[in-house]
């Protein structure tokens, strides 16, 4: 029975953390692409809701060298990842980061990402009238479900 109420337990800290509402912004089902062994990048991923028009500017997680927000699109039928300088946030409009489109970039992996890991991160917003804020979110690692497989620097 200990075991049981330790997994409810750590179920709902991590959905208490995942939807934690700081900065007007709300992050939902943050998670990160699992690895093998010797890979050396990952992404991330969840959903934004900001209750203002805002921005993600960075993230930053202690299990990366460096990490960086991206945008996959297809153009011409090949699909091309690009690092972008900010993801907008239109106010109560929920913005997916997911596999083939917006995502966050972790490079320079420390470790390698096993399904379950409880992953730190630190994400940083900036609202219209420049003013930044932080906010911190545990991501649980898990496999891509369908989705691309995963992309390497």
């Amino acid at each position: 029975m200990s075991l049981f109420r330790n997994a409810i337990t750590s179920l709902l800290s991590t959905f208490v953390i995942a939807s934690t509402s700081y900065a007007q912004v709300t992050v939902d089902d943050p998670w990160i692409r699992t690895t093998v062994p010797q890979q050396t990048s990952t992404g991330a991923f969840m959903r934004l809701t900001a209750q203002s028009d805002s921005k993600l500017v960075s993230a930053a997680t202690p299990v990366a060298e460096h990490v960086e927000l991206h945008q996959m699109t297809m153009e011409n039928d090949i699909m091309k990842m690009r690092q972008i300088p900010e993801l907008a946030l239109p106010a109560a409009e929920s913005v997916a980061l997911k596999p083939g489109g917006y995502h966050i970039m972790l490079i320079g992996l420390k470790k390698q990402i096993s399904a379950q890991d409880q992953i730190p991160m630190t994400l940083t917003f900036e609202d219209k009238a420049g003013q930044r804020t932080q906010l911190e979110i545990q991501a649980t690692a898990r496999s891509a479900q369908g989705g691309h497989s995963n992309h390497h620097q």
